[in-house]
């Protein structure tokens, strides 16, 4: 176990130390399996779901999905960095799974962050936090007090829940991760609590300028 944890943190700090980019030959097949069917099914359930009105706002938010993870902030042996998957959970539903598909497997291919043979096990991480947290802030984002504090609890939640679902992936592969798992969860703390505004202050923009993205009625105009 202990040799494990040191495979884990001595290696490259993007492929491990991260929730998006876990590394191949580090999960064990029925994890990879299991993350394979979920992408899956989620992809292909989103693809449907997805509209001639609703491809420019996939297109968008899959690239903003991509560069924001793209700048990383070092912290001890690994790094963080934005994800936003929030944001994309609550804007496009089940349309955030082909969403952040794509954007990792270009990752994958012309950065090499995570690989091809991991992308379902990355993509579920990312894409399923996101849509329990487009159900979860449906409700309460559909009214103007409560629409803040829904927007900034799905920018907070999905990153605690791909983090622990990050974990959970490491820990079922080998219990030796389960330190690594732990420090996971510890360094993305803050990224959850910026993600949270970030959110927050996104869903107020949108709703002022263009609400039907987030399918809310047009904000009245006061003369």
């Amino acid at each position: 176990m202990i040799e494990s944890v040191k495979k884990v943190i001595l290696q490259s700090t993007d492929k491990y130390y991260n929730l998006m980019h876990i590394s191949e030959g580090v999960l064990a097949a029925p994890v990879l399996i299991s993350g394979g069917v979920f992408a899956a099914v989620g992809t292909v359930i989103g693809l449907r779901k997805i509209d001639q009105d609703n491809i420019m706002p996939v297109a968008l938010l899959s690239s903003t999905f991509f560069v924001a993870s793209l700048v990383h902030v070092p912290i001890g042996p690994g790094s963080v960095h934005l994800i936003l998957n929030g944001l994309v959970g609550l804007i496009l539903g089940w349309g955030c799974f082909p969403a952040i598909l794509i954007a990792l497997f270009l990752q994958a291919i012309f950065f090499q962050f995570g690989g091809l043979i991991v992308l379902g096990v990355n993509t579920t991480t990312m894409a399923l936090p996101a849509l329990c947290c487009h159900y979860l802030a449906r409700r309460w984002l559909e009214n103007p007090r409560t629409r803040p504090a829904a927007a900034f609890s799905a920018g907070l939640l999905s990153i605690l829940f791909s983090a622990l679902l990050t974990s959970l992936a490491l820990g079922l592969s080998d219990m030796g991760f389960l330190a690594t798992a732990k420090l996971l969860v510890i360094a993305h703390l803050p990224v959850m609590v910026i993600e949270g505004f970030i959110t927050m202050f996104v869903v107020s923009f949108i709703t002022k300028v263009q609400p039907e993205i987030l399918h809310l009625q047009p904000v009245a105009i006061r003369s």
